[in-house]
């Protein structure tokens, strides 16, 4: 069986260099869902300082400028999960995916089904560190009138 090639992704962006190109800013709130012991905090603490504060936690009820969801392959269904990440999204915010590298690694092609079903697409894959990879997915943008 033939397995697709990942995305390609640009070696020269990872950790804070990978931060800047994913698009946060200063004074965006964002909100972080699949926290849990395997996360790289350095990847955390630079969009923390990118955005002057720190991350919303999944219990924030508020809007949010950006999405940061940590999604591995036995988190159940990655669609359903990118739903309920739109629901939180200011107009004009984006999602940042964050999947592990290596054996664990997820099906590019199923991040572009779970994207289309929610309405997103992808904007571009970043190795974010050594075990993960970022995704970045927004809304497309429509022709103003």
């Amino acid at each position: 069986m033939n397995t697709p090639a990942p995305p390609p992704v640009d070696p020269g962006t990872t950790g804070t260099a990978a931060v800047d190109r994913l698009g946060f800013a200063r004074d965006q709130v964002i909100q972080e869902f699949g926290y849990d012991a395997d996360v790289d905090d350095a990847f955390r603490f630079a969009v923390e300082a990118a955005c002057g504060a720190e991350m919303e936690d999944d219990e924030y009820t508020g809007v949010a400028d950006a999405v940061l969801l940590w999604f591995r392959p036995e988190d159940g269904d990655l669609g359903d999960a990118l739903v309920d990440m739109v629901g939180v999204l200011e107009e004009g915010g984006f999602v940042v995916l964050l999947t592990p590298r290596g054996d664990d690694e997820i099906d590019p092609s199923d991040i572009d089904e779970a994207a289309v079903v929610t309405g997103l697409h992808l904007a571009g894959t970043f190795n974010a560190a050594d075990t993960w990879r970022a995704h970045k997915l927004v809304a497309p943008k429509t022709a103003r009138r």
